[in-house]
């Protein structure tokens, strides 16, 4: 027979188990309290949902392991890849930051952003892939200097009007972006992949921008 104590804390443990499974998954905090204090919940349908977003997960992740191999051979000289194989992998059309936007500047412009990105045709995502680095690429060059020169600035405004063709970002949303990528570590990571403070040298800029912008 089991003391009532540990009945308690064993749905402890269950709770705590489910709000590091929503977590490892992207959800945010106060998306994961609505879920769990939701009185429909349940841990059997929580877990299946679960386990079938993490196969999903798996195969993305597994596919684009192959595809990062393949462009580690193609940089050796072992094999061709044409840019479709490149970038047929990178799938736009899901945002892990999604309830992140919506909290800070409204479902309006985010469901403007995914209703233009589920209209572009796969090339035009493969083009837009191309683009965004070839952005990044060039503010990694320039990270360097001041971001109100007028090479940063330059940059920058590339950028602003490179996501307007995906989403409708106003100045003070655009600059709430940049704030975001040095805010959330998962944005800082992989913008910094293009060279060690690009995202704060970004997010300084984008201020700079929307500052200096505003009727």
């Amino acid at each position: 027979m089991k003391f009532p104590i540990l009945e308690f804390y064993e749905d402890d443990l269950d709770i705590l188990e489910q709000i590091l499974i929503f977590k490892e998954m992207g959800f945010p905090l106060n998306v994961i309290k609505e879920i769990i204090n939701n009185p429909s919940f349940e841990k059997e349908e929580a877990l299946k949902m679960q386990h079938f977003m993490l196969l999903e997960k798996k195969k993305q992740i597994d596919q684009m392991l192959l595809t990062v191999e393949k462009t580690m051979k193609y940089l050796k000289g072992e094999i061709k890849m044409s840019n479709k194989e490149k970038f047929e992998d990178f799938n736009f059309s899901k945002n892990p930051y999604e309830d992140e936007a919506r909290k800070r500047w409204g479902n309006e412009t985010v469901d403007a952003a995914n209703s233009r990105v589920k209209n572009i045709s796969k090339a035009e995502k493969q083009e837009f892939g191309k683009k965004f680095n070839s952005v990044y690429k060039n503010l990694a060059s320039i990270r360097h200097l001041k971001p109100d020169s007028t090479e940063a600035q330059a940059g920058i405004k590339e950028w602003f009007h490179l996501l307007n063709q995906m989403g409708n970002y106003s100045l003070e949303a655009f600059k709430n972006l940049g704030q975001m990528y040095v805010d959330d570590i998962r944005f800082t990571k992989n913008i910094d992949k293009f060279g060690e403070g690009l995202a704060k040298f970004m997010c300084e800029a984008m201020a700079v921008f929307s500052k200096i912008n505003q009727k």
